[in-house]
């Protein structure tokens, strides 16, 4: 009788170091998934502009936001200065452009970083496209907000004249 009491002692200590190792375990799980998770929302990931991203239009053409559609000439996405084809999901009542129309754009801001010759590097906050025709004029007359200076590289002048600065 003795010795069974005794050994249902140790089965009982047993069990509650083993709740007490868990619990202190999981203390540790559970901080280094929330120090993981507080990491990857500073961290913002920045990548290609592809199918269905979603940029804002920084010109007066009317329309606020559009979704990409495809890229073109890169399969991988758009960066800085490539033209892409989107489609308008939010517009200016009265604007040149409306909801639901399938535009031609220049993505002018991207949140992905870009080498520039000298060494530098440049990215935005954001990404902004300008909505632009066929031909890659530009359907609105101004363009709001910063504009990096590498558009001139791809042929884009009329945006950069038409930009109030130049990064």
């Amino acid at each position: 009788m003795a010795a069974n009491s005794a050994s249902n002692l140790f089965q009982v200590g047993r069990s509650l170091l083993r709740g007490l190792n868990t619990s202190y375990s999981s203390g540790i799980l559970r901080s280094t998934q929330e120090s993981t998770c507080n990491n990857l929302l500073a961290q913002q990931i920045r990548t290609f502009i592809q199918m269905r991203t979603n940029l804002k239009v920084v010109d007066n053409s009317g329309a606020k936001r559009v979704m990409c559609i495809q890229s073109i000439k890169c399969k991988k996405g758009a960066r800085l200065g490539d033209m892409i084809v989107a489609s308008v999901k939010e517009a200016q009542p009265g604007g040149k452009v409306k909801k639901g129309q399938v535009v031609y754009g220049v993505v002018v801001r991207a949140a992905m970083q870009k080498g520039r010759c000298d060494g530098s590097e440049v990215k935005f906050d954001d990404n902004a496209v300008v909505l632009v025709n066929k031909q890659g004029e530009p359907i609105g007359t101004r363009v709001f907000g910063p504009v990096p200076h590498e558009l001139r590289k791809k042929k884009h002048v009329k945006i950069l004249s038409l930009a109030q600065h130049i990064a």
